[in-house]
């Protein structure tokens, strides 16, 4: 399923998912509506009690129901407006290579050992064709092409082999950054502040995780091509293509099967020690390599600046864009 919050005119935002792209007049299917009140009005409920919606979906095909509203009558906004924690690893060798560099810094050993990530700003989401406000003392605006998971069951202490029944789905994540601000709290050894927290944007949709499966694959040296290492760990990804457009350039194309580390690896990360992870805890994938304009020192692509419009698109989910101003 291709899940999805929107609102229209009433402008109150409610929980549904698309039609199937087949379909010979594809819309949104109002998931409170469909149920009578069976299914939730807000998606984080959904994910709450995902297993019990999806067979009272099942049971009475709502799957297949004609759409509520054609997509023209509705706006989408972020699939999951509020989760309840975001962490965002850095799972890509090939950026942490190319921004190290840019920043004047090398890859600690640690990276290798251990998926790391830091808490970013759950309350700054932003969805599809929003307005992403560039920060006032911000001078080179940058974005990061990233894949979003999402956690469908609360556990803790979660061994990576035992991790995927916990993911519920996954959705296009742009970590919105600041690089200017960002290069001078990095003279601190704590990691990223107030150069990562004004705006997070996922959507268009969260594609449920058993819909994803289609694109598992099993990664080769081939995937890994020097300078990369190839994994130590698990070798399973999920084979998908990744492209940035910036004013309708293509200027990053990846795959996010060159990640170091798998999610189910990092959910072992994240809930170790005892720490629980919860339904709507959603997770990054980190930059797909070259999927950030630091990387090449903006010489690719000067910092963003108001009236650009970004488009990020990952095979499997679609594509989100947003226009800075």
């Amino acid at each position: 399923m291709k899940l999805v919050t929107f609102k229209t005119s009433d402008q109150q935002p409610r929980a549904g998912w698309l039609t199937a792209d087949g379909d010979s007049s594809p819309g949104v299917v109002d998931m409170h509506q469909i149920s009578n009140g069976a299914l939730p009005a807000d998606m984080l409920s959904f994910i709450d009690n995902h297993e019990q919606y999806r067979r009272l979906i099942q049971d009475n095909n709502w799957e297949n129901a004609a759409p509520t509203h054609a997509m023209s009558e509705v706006t989408l906004l972020a699939p999951l407006p509020n989760p309840r924690s975001f962490r965002d690893y850095i799972g890509f060798e090939m950026h942490m290579l190319n921004a190290s560099r840019s920043f004047g810094h090398s890859i600690g050993p640690a990276w290798y050992e251990m998926p790391i990530f830091y808490f970013t700003n759950h309350q700054a989401i932003y969805g599809p064709d929003d307005e992403i406000k560039r920060p006032a003392t911000e001078t080179k605006l940058d974005i990061e092409l990233e894949l979003g998971c999402i956690i469908g069951k609360k556990g803790s202490d979660i061994k990576a082999t035992e991790a995927r029944p916990y993911i519920f789905g996954y959705t296009i994540f742009n970590d919105w950054t600041a690089r200017a601000i960002q290069r001078r709290e990095m003279e601190v050894p704590l990691g990223p502040h107030k150069g990562k927290d004004f705006a997070n944007a996922i959507g268009p949709c969260i594609v449920t995780a058993d819909e994803m499966e289609a694109y598992r694959c099993t990664i080769t040296e081939a995937d890994f091509a020097a300078p990369l290492r190839f994994p130590h760990g698990p070798t399973d990804r999920l084979d998908l293509k990744m492209r940035t457009r910036i004013n309708g350039a293509t200027i990053c194309e990846g795959n996010y099967k060159t990640a170091y580390y798998n999610f189910e690896q990092m959910i072992e990360r994240a809930s170790e020690n005892g720490v629980n992870l919860m339904p709507g805890d959603m997770l990054g994938s980190g930059t797909v390599g070259w999927g950030s304009l630091i990387e090449n020192n903006f010489t690719v692509h000067r910092p963003l600046e108001p009236g650009d419009v970004v488009e990020l698109e990952i095979e499997g989910i679609g594509i989100l864009k947003n226009t800075v101003v």
